[in-house]
């Protein structure tokens, strides 16, 4: 009998030693290394958690300065700096895929660094909608230019200026489908005809289709998207859009190597008028979404919220329009 509860006592001492082992285990955090993407970016880059349970992190950079953010979440980036560990506690309210990503352009692939969390659960999954360019029919690879005439502006056209006409604008360029649907030149050549604007000068014109595009966003949305563009964009494309940004000399050499169209490509200039202007806002919100298709420009569809892309979208205009208090 003796033996028999010291047997029994035995067992439960092991197996009460390895629920506190689980469990205290269990408690630890997973630790994620960073460095640069041509070293292999954020490991492991996969992680799962359920809905509703603390995800227990441990980040710390092995090379240079990083940072950790998670795409559509409010939460600002943490900064990494090597060698000193920061801890962080997560927790999902829905299932879902979360990506984890760096703000950091430590080097030229660096919107590489990205990784996954996937959190289960039995609450509902949002389903994916089809892109707005995708619906409209819109071809997000067109080229511009072939056999079009080319124009320059003599003056960044005026939101101000081009109210003082709001009255005499037909409704419908107003209306927000017209908006994503069309580009600002295309506003511009429809205006051009439209009888209660033709006595307009083309100057006159492009300054009431300022004033139209800035009807499609608010002072808010604009400084939003900036931030959105400085904290994201102006790496490659430059503080002030013109293509010129910390990488983009790399980029354009590794371009002139390769001599190829779906390979890395220099970074767009937002300051060329020809380009911007014959864009439309559904194009660019697709582009942002898609990502260049191996140009180097990167997906930010599972980063950006719908309405961060459209207020990216509106504030690139900015770099042609005139908006007073947005405008660098």
């Amino acid at each position: 009998m003796k033996m028999r509860r010291s047997i029994f006592l035995t067992l439960a001492c092991f197996a009460l030693i390895g629920l506190i082992a689980a469990w205290v285990f269990s408690r630890q955090p997973i630790t994620i290394h960073a460095r640069i993407a041509e070293d292999g970016g954020f490991m492991p880059d996969n992680i799962k958690v359920r809905a509703g349970e603390s995800l227990r992190l441990r980040l710390i950079s092995d090379d240079v300065d990083h940072t950790f953010a998670i795409g559509q979440n409010s939460m600002e980036p943490v900064l990494l700096k090597p060698g000193e560990p920061v801890y962080l506690t997560l927790t999902f309210a829905k299932p879902g895929t979360y990506i984890f990503y760096t703000t950091m352009p430590s080097s030229l692939n660096y919107w590489r660094m990205r990784g996954t969390i996937e959190v289960t659960g039995d609450g509902e999954v949002q389903v994916a909608q089809l892109p707005l360019y995708v619906k409209l029919g819109l071809e997000l690879d067109e080229e511009h230019g072939e056999g079009e005439e080319h124009f320059e502006l003599a003056r960044q056209p005026s939101v101000s200026s081009g109210e003082a006409f709001a009255d005499q604008i037909p409704a419908m360029y107003l209306a927000r489908d017209y908006y994503v649907a069309h580009s600002p030149m295309e506003t511009f050549e429809e205006l051009r005809v439209a009888s209660a604007l033709q006595s307009l000068s083309n100057e006159q014109l492009w300054n009431v289709v300022a004033y139209i595009w800035l009807q499609n966003s608010t002072s808010t949305a604009l400084l939003e998207g900036r931030r959105l563009y400085q904290v994201n964009c102006a790496a490659c494309h430059g503080e002030n859009s013109a293509g010129d940004g910390q990488f983009a000399d790399e980029m354009k050499a590794i371009a002139e190597q390769n001599q190829d169209k779906h390979g890395i490509q220099p970074p767009t200039d937002f300051t060329d008028a020809e380009h911007l202007l014959e864009e439309k806002p559904a194009v660019l919100q697709g582009l942002i979404l898609r990502g260049g298709m191996g140009t180097g420009m990167p997906m930010w569809g599972t980063i950006f919220t719908d309405e961060q892309t459209w207020d990216l979208v509106a504030y690139l205009y900015s770099f042609q329009f005139e908006y007073q208090g947005v405008n660098q």
